[in-house]
């Protein structure tokens, strides 16, 4: 065959490995890419690869082989195709295949040793070979951006977190649009980090990065914010809409969320990714029919996706049958047992069944995978309160306020693990103020269901502070009436506020109270009506002593009785005079784990 028939095949082979690759046709580019090396090489000196670093430069045979490797996941393949090698794509599509290939290897020894959901205690074998020539390419200057993204996820590996960080942020500063060099930095950067913009290049890029930092750390508000405006720089960008829909539900505002992640299934009704939190948005609302519907187009668009197998999951767990929802939530776990959400759900459905070893175990794999999960550190909370075991239960719900500071459920939860019997028995008096202290943290922070009111108003009550338990219990008393609902807490309230007000004087503000207290059934009405019968005693008594008391006072020129401070005032002001209700500390307790 002359060098003219060659040179023709070679065009035609190299043209067709690009188009095949271009459609997604990755076996068949294989296969030409195979014949394009099989030429005669006989003056075809650009069959071997390329040693300069031109990222311009045209991709070689070569490196057209490897790549159809690569795309098949042949990473050993790809590693042994291109050593050798000198440019810098060829160097990175080698180490990375190299690191990929050394991560395939540990997924297989860990199901072999452990199964399919068993903990990762085997290392990459291949990370030593993969930073030595990474290590020395930096060093040396001939590392672009790419690998220096490599480089800062080796290091994560090796746990060299502060190095990692300043290879990553070389990575981003050489070449800013690599996404995954911001994710993997991401995880580096702490909360106290995104007001600061620590180190990050001024580059349009930093924005999306500091919108997902910021919900990332639960900075919602912050993270809204900063998406708002990228949204008038991208408009039709769907990842900003649904990062936006993250912001609301992380809010607690889930008829937003729902709203926009509708708009999402709008534009794009084969779309998977986030559904998952879609789902829990719908679970939380108790909505069936939307739910069901959910669950049906995730599953005829992609049946094997984790997220559908997660909503699958909250589908069956709506319907309380926890057995078949930990069914699906374990399968999405075998498809990607990275999928942090599947390991949280699962803890919490393990805990409705009971089952409180495989909670604490579910829960504790999402917290390794991602510490800031607030929802894996309440729930271990709550198992070990489930497990009577406080001092354990009161460490992670601690570590959810520090993650979620303005969150009511998590103070609250804090609050009643203070109150608890074994607490208790260490120092009473200082747990019941550190109680009262998380309490009034949840309702500063706008406790919802109203259970921090109560609380405070019966610890109050316990006390024998009797002006902060009237007012608690006149705030709860005006929740319930606004919010137009009924039950124990109203009676409660109903009847204390109806005994302080007879006891301070105030005889028709108790009377009010008794006559609502007349409407509902035995005991509260029979306390009711013995209260009256006493208010309306007091009441002939007064007027009958008023003509005398009348006289006297006029007689000695005597001042009337003072009207009282409002007890909102009255308590405000003993809270500023020092009252042990003050939020100075949440914890009378250093270090109790």
């Amino acid at each position: 065959m002359d060098d003219q028939t060659v040179q023709q095949r070679r065009h035609e082979l190299r043209k067709a490995v690009i188009e095949l690759r271009a459609r997604g046709l990755n076996a068949p580019a294989k296969w030409a890419a195979e014949q394009l090396t099989g030429l005669p090489n006989e003056g075809a000196d650009e069959s071997k690869l390329a040693t300069t670093g031109n990222a311009d430069e045209t991709e070689n045979d070569i490196y057209l082989l490897a790549k159809s490797y690569f795309d098949l996941k042949e990473y050993r393949r790809v590693a042994h195709v291109l050593r050798g090698s000198s440019g810098n794509k060829a160097n990175f599509l080698r180490c990375y295949s190299l690191y990929l290939a050394g991560e395939k290897r540990k997924e297989e020894e860990r199901v072999e040793n452990s199964g399919p959901l068993g903990k990762q205690d085997i290392n990459n074998k291949d990370l030593e070979t993969v930073e030595n020539e990474l290590s020395a390419a930096r060093q040396n200057g001939t590392a672009d951006s790419f690998a220096l993204y490599l480089y800062g996820l080796v290091l994560i590996d090796k746990e060299q977190k502060a190095e990692a960080q300043a290879c990553l942020l070389e990575s981003v500063t050489a070449f800013p649009c690599n996404w995954g060099a911001w994710q993997a930095l991401q995880v580096l950067y702490s909360e106290r980090e995104v007001g600061g913009e620590v180190g990050l290049p001024r580059h349009w890029m930093r924005d999306f990065f500091l919108a997902s930092l910021c919900l990332e750390v639960q900075e919602n508000q912050e993270g809204l914010s900063r998406l708002q405006t990228l949204s008038q720089q991208f408009p039709e960008s769907d990842w900003i809409v649904a990062q936006a829909a993250v912001a609301q539900y992380n809010l607690r505002n889930f008829d937003d969320a729902q709203e926009l992640f509708e708009d999402l299934i709008e534009r794009d009704p084969h779309r998977v990714e986030g559904m998952d939190t879609h789902s829990n948005i719908l679970y939380v609302k108790e909505n069936f029919p939307a739910l069901s519907h959910l669950a049906h187009r995730t599953a005829a668009t992609d049946k094997y996706r984790p997220e559908t197998c997660c909503i699958i999951g909250n589908y069956y767990s709506l319907k309380a049958q926890h057995e078949k929802a930990v069914m699906y939530f374990r399968r999405a776990l075998k498809l990607d047992r990275h999928y942090l959400s599947a390991w949280t759900l699962m803890g919490h459905e393990y805990v409705e069944m009971k089952n409180t070893s495989a909670a604490i175990e579910a829960y504790r794999r999402a917290v390794e995978l991602n510490p800031r999960d607030y929802r894996a550190w309440y729930g271990l909370g709550q198992t070990y309160e489930l497990l009577r075991m406080p001092f354990y239960a009161l460490y992670y719900f601690r570590r959810a306020t520090q993650l979620r500071p303005h969150d009511a459920r998590m103070w609250c939860a804090m609050g009643q693990c203070y109150e608890n019997d074994q607490l208790q028995s260490v120092d009473k008096d200082k747990m019941e103020v550190a109680a009262i202290r998380c309490y009034r943290r949840a309702v500063q922070n706008g406790d919802r269901e109203g259970i921090a009111l109560h609380k405070l108003a019966k610890l109050h009550q316990a006390r024998n502070e009797t002006l902060e338990a009237a007012h608690y219990f006149k705030m709860n008393l005006e929740r319930i009436e606004a919010e137009n609902i009924s039950g124990s807490d109203q009676l409660d309230a109903l009847i204390y506020l109806a005994e302080y007000a007879k006891a301070t004087g105030n005889l028709t503000e108790a009377e009010s109270y008794c006559l609502q207290l007349l409407d509902y059934g035995a005991p509260s009405k029979e306390k009711a009506k013995s209260l009256l019968r006493e208010i309306r005693s007091l009441q002939r008594h007064q007027r009958s002593a008023a003509p005398a008391e009348a006289g006297t006072r006029a007689s000695t020129g005597a001042f009337t009785t003072p009207v009282p401070m409002p007890l909102n005032a009255l308590v405000h002001h003993q809270q500023e005079a020092g009252s042990p209700n003050s939020d100075a500390d949440v914890s009378p307790m250093s270090g109790t784990s």
